[in-house]
């Protein structure tokens, strides 16, 4: 499956689904929003390690183009609303300069389309991303 041409529920959902696999794997919990009215929230995760632990506000973003730094920055605005630990974007893109120095200072965390791929390849899943095709796809 192209994670780039999916209906962006079902890409939210994958992202929750992994994220789940991976805290409950540690021992936490992840609790899943309700998408209309989840604030910029797509899920939150709780770690109860009590070095790296906490809260995590997670937010995914199945973009065809460069995740610009206007949605890094919603994402810190809602980890500091929430009084989170720590933010996690998940793109099936990429991430702009501008992002990437944004997160230099914060706890804010960027997986782009690769990683996102090594980390659903991790939990047993099979996808790919391709760009252009989802393009081609939004352009008709």
């Amino acid at each position: 499956m192209n994670l780039a041409t999916m209906d962006w529920e079902s890409f939210e959902h994958l992202v929750r689904q992994i994220f789940e696999q991976e805290f409950v794997s540690e021992g936490g919990e992840v609790k899943l929003t309700q998408a209309s009215r989840d604030g910029g929230v797509d899920a939150i995760a709780f770690d109860p390690d009590p070095v790296r632990g906490g809260k995590y506000v997670i937010q995914a973003k199945r973009y065809i183009r460069t995740v610009g730094v206007a949605a890094v920055r919603d994402l810190y605005g809602t980890v500091m609303n929430e009084g989170a630990n720590r933010g996690i974007l998940v793109t099936t893109s990429d991430y702009g300069p501008d992002s990437v120095d944004f997160v230099k200072d914060k706890t804010l965390t960027l997986i782009n389309g690769d990683q996102l791929l090594s980390l659903l390849e991790k939990h047993g899943y099979q996808a790919r991303i391709n760009l252009n095709e989802a393009r081609n796809i939004s352009d008709q």
